[in-house]
C-alpha cells in the first residue's frame, strides 16, 4: 500500500470517528499540509464515500449518511467486539429471519481480519462456553421489525397482521411506543385504539406492518419493559394464583420476577424501615401449577395459597415427597 492511500484511509478512519474534523486537526494527524487533505478528500468522495464539507469558523469535514455503508475501518478490538456481538446475538436468538445475515457479515470481517487477529478471536471462541443452549426462538422479519422501529420513533399509528398461539390470524392497528427484547424473544408494546388498553405482540407473529396517518402520544408511567413483564403477569392463563408470602419484595423477586407475577406492597407505616419482612399479597397466572410449589419452597418464606385449592394439594404432595426423601437411609 502507498503512503497515500495509506494516509486516504487513515483520514477515512479519523472521518468515521464521528463529528466534524477541522483541516488544520485532519493535517496534524496526517502528517500533510491542509491542500493535501483537500486532496485525499476528493479521493474519497471519487470512492462514493459520503463526506461532507462544513463551512464557518468551525468548519471541516464530517462523513454524512450515503446511499451505501462506506469502507469500515475497525480497529483489532474494534472487529473482536463486533463479531463477539454476532455469536452473542444468534446464541440469544436476537436476530432476525435473515439469520444467514449475522454469517455471511462475520464471514466477511473475518476474511479480512490479519491473520494475527483471527488466532486471537478463534482462542475466544474455541475456549468460549455457555450455560444455555443456543435460542431456537422464532425470529421476526427485518421488515416488520424496522417498520415498528419506526413509527415508535416518529409515534405513528401502525397496522399489523398478527396470528395469535392458536394460529388466529386478524389485523390489528397499534399505537407502538416500545420494542423489548425478552428471553430471546421480541416484543412490541402499545395501546389498541380500538380498546383504550395496553397490548403485547411478540413480533415473529406479525407477517407484515404498515405505518398509518397520524400520530399519538406516548402515556405516562412505566416504561415498556416494565409493560411487558406486567403483561406476562396478567395474561390470561388456565389458573388464577393467588399468595400470601411473608418476606420482603426483593426476596419474592429472586424466585417470581415481575414477567410471572405482581407483588402488591403495602405503604409502610410511617417510619418503618421498607425493607422489613411483612405479609405481601402476590398474583399470577398459570397454565399449569405443578412448577409452583418447588419455586415456593425455593424462597424459604411463610405462605399462605389463597386460591386455588389444587395448588394446596400440590403443595402438601410436594411437601410429603421431600420428607420421605429425607427419612431414606
Amino acid at each position: 500500500m502507498s503512503r497515500p492511500t495509506g494516509r486516504v484511509l487513515t483520514l477515512l478512519e479519523l472521518l468515521q470517528s464521528g463529528g466534524i474534523r477541522t483541516v488544520a486537526e485532519l493535517a496534524d494527524r496526517l502528517g500533510v499540509d491542509g491542500r493535501t487533505v483537500r486532496r485525499y478528500v476528493d479521493h474519497l468522495i471519487d470512492l462514493d464515500v459520503p463526506v461532507e464539507a462544513v463551512r464557518g469558523r468551525y468548519g471541516g469535514y464530517r462523513l454524512g449518511p450515503g446511499y451505501r455503508l462506506p469502507p469500515l475501518m475497525l480497529s483489532d478490538d474494534e472487529a473482536l467486539a463486533v463479531l463477539l456481538g454476532l455469536v452473542a446475538g444468534r446464541r440469544a436468538g436476537l436476530m432476525t429471519t435473515a439469520d444467514t445475515a449475522g454469517e455471511t457479515a462475520a464471514a466477511k470481517i473475518r476474511r479480512v481480519l490479519p491473520e494475527r487477529v483471527a488466532r486471537r478471536l478463534d482462542a475466544v471462541l474455541e475456549s468460549l462456553a455457555f450455560t444455555a443452549s443456543p435460542g431456537e426462538f422464532a425470529t421476526p422479519d427485518a421488515g416488520v421489525l424496522l417498520t415498528i422501529a419506526d413509527a415508535v420513533r416518529h409515534r405513528r399509528p401502525v397496522s399489523i397482521r398478527y396470528s395469535d398461539r392458536d394460529g388466529r390470524r386478524s389485523e390489528r392497528r397499534l399505537h407502538p411506543y416500545g420494542i423489548v427484547a425478552h428471553s430471546g424473544r421480541w416484543y412490541v408494546t402499545g395501546t389498541d385504539p380500538e380498546i383504550g388498553e395496553d397490548r403485547t405482540f411478540r413480533l415473529d407473529r406479525i407477517a407484515d406492518a404498515r405505518t398509518l396517518p397520524g400520530s399519538f402520544e406516548a402515556p405516562e408511567g412505566p416504561g415498556p419493559a416494565q409493560r411487558v413483564l406486567s403483561g406476562f403477569a396478567t395474561a390470561e392463563y388456565r389458573h388464577q394464583v393467588t399468595l400470601r408470602i411473608h418476606g420482603t419484595v426483593e426476596q419474592i423477586r429472586a424466585r417470581l420476577p415481575a414477567g410471572v407475577a405482581s407483588v402488591e406492597e403495602p405503604a409502610p407505616a410511617a417510619g418503618a424501615d421498607p425493607e422489613t419482612e411483612r405479609w405481601l399479597r402476590v398474583e399470577l397466572r398459570a397454565e399449569r401449577l405443578d412448577w409452583l410449589p418447588p419455586v415456593l419452597a425455593s424462597l424459604d418464606r411463610p405462605f399462605v395459597v389463597e386460591r386455588p385449592d389444587e395448588l394446596r394439594g400440590l403443595v402438601i404432595a410436594f411437601a410429603d415427597r421431600l420428607a420421605s426423601y429425607a427419612h431414606q437411609a
